[in-house]
C-alpha cells in the first residue's frame, strides 16, 4: 500500500478503503448491473438521442439565460464516459457533464458506446464517431467549436477518435480534453506498475480492459499512443494524478504531441489516484481538477 505521506491529504481517507483491482472477468457483470441504476434515476433536462444503430447520446445543454442566441451556433463538448472500455455509461457522468454545461454555458453530448469484450475494436470508436458526426451537424452547434473529452477509457477513445477524424478530414475539432486517459497497452506489462501502488485501476485490471478491447485486432490501429505521428492534432489539455497508473504513459503522450508541434497542456496532481474527482468530488483538490480543464475549454472555444 501507498504510504499516506505520498497520498494528497485530501484524499487519505477514501485511499484507505478502496480497492486496488476491483475490474476483472468476474466483477464486470456485476458493475454492469450496478451501472444500469445511473440510468433509472431521473436527470431534469436531460435528453437522450439516438445517433446510430447502435449509440445514443445524452444532451446536457445550458441554462437559457447562458445558452447563446437561437440563431447563433454556440459551442460544444462530446464527452466519452470511461470505465476500462469494458463498464460504464454515459449517465454515470450526468453530473459533471451537467456542470461543464452550466459552467461553460455549452452543449455536451455524452456517449453511449457499446462496450469490450462483447463489441471489441472498432465498435466502440465507430459509436463515438457517430456521435461526433451527429453533434457537428446540430444546428445549434459550431461545428469549428467543438471539444472531444472523456476520462480513463473515455480519454483514450477521444484521443484515438482525434486521430480518426483528423485522417478522414471530415470533421475538425477544436480541442482534446483528456482525463487521466487509458492510452498505451504497453503500460500493462510494465514491470513497475505494481497492483498495490494504485486505486481503482491496476496493471491487471489494465490487462483485462485493453486485452478485452483489442482482442486479436492489429494494436498500431487501435491504441492512441502507438500512433507514430501526432502532427496535425487538436491542442489538448492532458490532467493525471501523480499516483495513477496511466501517470507516465499520460505525459509521454503530452510531450509526444508537443513535439509533433500540437500545443497540450499538462495537469498534474500530486498524490492523487485514477478516478479521484469522481470518488471525491467535493474535495477542494477535485474542485481545482475541474476548474483547471474549464479554464482549458474556455481557452480553447473561440
Amino acid at each position: 500500500m501507498v504510504p499516506t505521506t505520498t497520498v494528497h491529504p485530501d484524499l487519505r481517507r477514501i485511499h484507505r478503503v478502496l480497492p486496488t483491482n476491483p475490474i476483472n472477468a468476474r466483477t464486470v457483470p456485476l458493475v454492469r448491473a450496478a451501472t444500469k441504476l445511473f440510468a433509472l434515476r431521473p436527470a431534469k433536462g436531460v435528453e437522450t438521442i439516438a445517433v446510430s444503430p447502435h449509440a445514443t447520446v445524452r444532451v446536457h445543454r445550458p441554462p437559457m439565460s447562458d445558452a447563446p442566441a437561437r440563431d447563433t451556433p454556440g459551442a460544444a463538448l462530446l464527452w466519452i464516459h470511461g470505465g476500462g472500455y469494458v463498464i460504464g455509461s454515459a449517465a454515470q457522468d450526468d453530473p459533471i457533464c451537467a456542470r461543464f454545461a452550466r459552467e461553460l454555458g455549452i452543449t455536451v453530448a455524452a456517449v453511449d458506446y457499446r462496450l469490450a469484450p462483447d463489441h471489441p475494436f472498432p465498435a466502440p470508436l465507430d459509436d463515438c464517431l457517430a456521435a461526433l458526426s451527429w453533434l457537428a451537424a446540430q444546428p445549434t452547434v459550431d461545428a469549428n467549436a467543438i471539444a472531444i473529452g472523456g476520462a480513463s477509457a473515455g480519454g483514450g477513445l477521444a484521443a484515438a477518435l482525434a486521430q480518426r477524424v483528423h485522417d478522414l478530414g471530415e470533421i475538425r475539432p477544436a480541442f482534446q480534453l483528456l482525463v487521466y486517459p487509458m492510452l498505451d497497452d504497453r503500460t500493462a506489462s510494465a514491470e513497475k506498475s505494481d497492483i498495490r501502488e494504485h486505486r481503482l485501476w491496476s496493471a491487471r485490471s489494465n490487462v483485462f480492459g485493453w486485452s478485452s478491447y483489442l482482442g486479436d485486432t492489429d494494436r498500431a490501429a487501435a491504441v492512441p499512443a502507438r500512433r507514430p505521428d501526432l502532427a496535425g492534432l487538436p491542442p489538448a489539455w492532458i490532467g493525471v494524478g501523480g499516483n495513477d497508473l496511466f501517470h507516465d504513459e499520460d505525459l509521454t503522450y503530452a510531450q509526444r504531441l508537443r513535439d509533433a508541434g500540437v500545443a497540450c497542456e499538462t495537469t498534474v496532481v500530486p498524490g492523487a489516484f485514477h478516478g479521484f474527482d469522481a470518488l471525491a468530488p467535493r474535495a477542494a483538490v477535485s474542485r481545482e481538477f475541474f476548474a483547471a480543464q474549464c479554464a482549458a475549454l474556455r481557452a480553447a472555444f473561440p
